[in-house]
């Protein structure tokens, strides 16, 4: 199997079975995505710690394959990171899904399994549909109770 085939079994998997896909008591930050191309919509619901640690997050919501699995993803990949972290995360997921296809490199270290959405920077429209959940997270932390839209 080729890492292309991981990859879509990965995005294919948390699309089916997403991760963290639930209401948050007790929520500190939250906001709400919006792709209107694609029809995603999400609610994105994080507590951080007494240390400043994402304590726990969840999402709920509808959308495509790409949006599903990113959404569940993310929230696997900054539970447990200082708000500090999840923004170096997000710069980096971002720089790597909007990255110019004809870039000779692109940084993927310390991205893991959020690798397998590399590949949709080829795709302009899906690219809006990996980064709604992002920019929803950084909305969240950032400027508290918002709504996203990628348009």
């Amino acid at each position: 199997m080729d890492l292309g085939e991981l990859y879509q079994e990965l995005i294919l998997d948390h699309n089916k079975h997403p991760r963290n896909f639930k209401r948050v008591a007790e929520c500190t930050h939250h906001a709400r995505g919006d792709n209107p191309l694609c029809g995603d919509k999400l609610s994105l619901e994080l507590v951080f710690d007494e240390s400043g640690r994402v304590r726990d997050i969840g999402f709920q919501g509808v959308g495509c394959a790409i949006s599903r699995a990113s959404s569940s993803l993310m929230t696997e990949a900054v539970k447990g990171k200082t708000r500090a972290e999840v923004l170096a995360l997000f710069d980096l997921f971002h720089r790597m899904a909007t990255a110019p296809m004809d870039a000779e490199h692109v940084e993927m270290a310390g991205l893991g399994k959020l690798e397998a959405f590399s590949g949709v920077r080829e795709f302009p429209m899906r690219v809006k549909c990996a980064t709604l959940a992002w920019h929803t997270l950084h909305a969240a932390i950032t400027e508290g109770d918002s709504l996203v839209t990628t348009e």
